[in-house]
């Protein structure tokens, strides 16, 4: 069974973030704002929230990263059909 139950996106910078995540619900909220690779590395970095709720901030955040260059350069990128 999956750790992460959904993910929403909608404008959150009045919580001065980009990205949250709900460990104990498996939620994640992205700002509906991000575009094109910012959008995929903060998706990421939420996901390894979710995924891995004992990991440090430094440790996530270069996971995160590292993971969206691997997806980036590999041409992943997100359409959206609305």
């Amino acid at each position: 069974m999956s750790k992460i139950k959904s993910v929403t996106h909608s404008k959150i910078g009045k919580n001065k973030a980009i990205g949250l995540a709900y460990t104990d619900t498996g939620k994640i909220i992205i700002d509906e704002r991000l575009k094109g690779k910012k959008h995929l590395e903060i998706l990421i970095h939420e996901c390894l929230h979710c995924l891995n709720p004992a990991w440090e901030e430094n440790k996530i955040i270069s996971h995160s990263k590292e993971l969206c260059n691997v997806l980036w350069k590999q041409k992943y990128r997100r359409v959206d059909l609305r």
